[in-house]
């Protein structure tokens, strides 16, 4: 965890200038987003947290969305380049497998691309506490790059070792984590990209 979020310090000026608003031109990413926060929404179900927010921008497209939302990064750099763009959002720095949250209390989580890093035996215990602090009910939107129906692997992100999960298996997971599923996307790479992206909304039970 440490040497991801150094990795990612030491280039976040130039990650933040590359990754933009980051949804720019992704009607399908969009569409997924808009569904998670209306099944939020629909539910009544308050708080969501964008945990492991980045520099914030998926953050503020929740916000946009009608959603109550806050944001918790491990990167000093991230969470100062959220706050100052986006004051309107709480933006806190913490660890997303340890999160300063009571138990049962969130409507809602989104996880963007952020347990890619994550080595495959750690993944159970992020979903586990995700499902702490969701209450019962609360939806959970996990979003990370696709193996195309192969075993979990890992390979070079550029910015630090990742893995790419099968869609079916990292659902698996969840669902022993204590969540079913609700829907799923996936996407081809589009030009620039490298790999197929997967899309998983679920719900605590």
């Amino acid at each position: 965890m440490s040497a991801t979020v150094k990795a990612y310090d030491d280039i976040a000026p130039e990650y933040i200038e590359f990754i933009g608003d980051g949804l720019a031109s992704l009607p399908f990413d969009h569409s997924v987003l808009a569904a998670f926060a209306g099944l939020v929404r629909q539910d009544g179900s308050g708080l969501v947290g964008d945990l492991g927010c980045g520099p914030g921008y998926i953050a503020r497209h929740l916000r946009d969305l009608g959603i109550d939302v806050f944001g918790v990064d491990l990167s000093t750099r991230f969470i100062e380049h959220a706050r100052s763009r986006y004051p309107d959002i709480e933006f806190s720095l913490g660890s997303i497998a340890a999160l300063d949250t009571a138990d049962n209390t969130l409507g809602g989580i989104v996880s963007w691309y952020s347990i890619i890093h994550a080595p495959p035996a750690e993944v159970p215990g992020y979903l586990a506490e995700f499902h702490r602090v969701l209450a019962l009910g609360g939806y959970l939107l996990l979003a990370f790059f696709e193996s195309e129906g192969g075993p979990v692997a890992p390979y070079d992100h550029r910015v630090t070792t990742a893995y790419r999960w099968p869609i079916d298996g990292l659902m698996e997971v969840a669902r022993a984590a204590g969540f079913a599923e609700v829907g799923r996307m996936l996407r081809r790479p589009l030009e620039g990209e490298r790999f197929q992206r997967g899309h998983l909304i679920l719900r605590k039970i």
